[in-house]
């Protein structure tokens, strides 16, 4: 099964090229990626060039201008682009290890939401890696153990590995759970939503939002824990502007029954 890994990005270059190197290691090679570039300067589109020349994967690089936090529409526009069957949501800032794919795929299921977690990193940690051009994704659990006895990652446990299905994996109603910077589900399930809500600007609850209507349309979540872990880059806190609003619009979809988005991927195709 094809695989399209989504990645969004915002003017990171250096810690793009590590997700992008990291993503060379995978143990399952089924997959294509696609940068979902929510306006960055033209370091990063260089870059980009650069590594569709050496990976050993396909990219495809979408582009949206600068207008501000628009994660919701750049993501649409990446899964515009996608070939694959499954759709494997990523940020620009979390590096993957080698059987992150493997696993997602392991965990896939139709009707379902996978729902993976992120380790974060420390800010020392995080500059270690993006100046000595650490290859975090390779390490051992034995080393990763030490580096979080070191303080330079902040849980350990997450990044043991079960490869189970068990029950405990399907989580009733929790789309609490969502986090876009590591999540995957069949397309089909995505076009049935209409994909990510446009209407969601400025930092805050797109991928709720998103999570939300899922479940509205029948999806249940699944948890992706001990098998799809990421290593999150640390950063300054986004600008939570409009944080509030974003709220309010959250609330407006938990109480009612709505399934597409009011300015879903279908508005970028009238757009266009």
């Amino acid at each position: 099964m094809l695989a399209s890994v989504i990645i969004t990005t915002y003017n990171r270059p250096k810690t793009l090229k590590l997700v992008l190197e990291a993503l060379n290691y995978q143990t399952d090679r089924e997959f294509e990626v696609i940068i979902a570039d929510d306006g960055s300067t033209k370091e990063t589109s260089d870059m980009v060039m650069q590594m569709m020349l050496t990976c050993n994967y396909p990219i495809t690089h979408v582009y949206q201008k600068d207008l501000g936090f628009r994660a919701a529409r750049v993501r649409n526009l990446g899964a515009m682009k996608a070939k694959g069957d499954y759709l494997i949501f990523l940020d620009g800032d979390c590096i993957p290890r080698n059987n992150f794919i493997a696993m997602h795929k392991f965990l896939s299921e139709k009707k379902y939401l996978v729902c993976g977690n992120r380790v974060l990193l420390s800010e020392e940690y995080t500059k270690f890696i993006e100046d000595e051009h650490q290859q975090i994704y390779t390490y051992s659990l034995a080393k990763l153990f030490y580096v979080y006895l070191k303080g330079g990652i902040k849980r350990f446990l997450p990044l043991v590995t079960l490869k189970t299905k068990e029950k405990f994996r399907k989580l009733k109603f929790n789309w609490k759970k969502a986090r876009s910077c590591n999540f995957a589900l069949y397309k089909e399930d995505f076009l049935n939503v209409d994909g990510f809500d446009s209407t969601f600007e400025g930092w805050g609850y797109e991928d709720s939002d998103f999570a939300i209507r899922l479940i509205h349309s029948g999806v249940e979540i699944k948890s992706g824990r001990y098998a799809t872990a990421c290593f999150h880059m640390y950063h300054k806190e986004n600008d939570h502007t409009n944080e509030r609003d974003n709220f309010s619009l959250l609330e407006d979809r938990l109480h009612s029954d709505i399934v597409k988005a009011a300015k879903g991927m279908s508005t970028i195709v009238k757009e266009e």
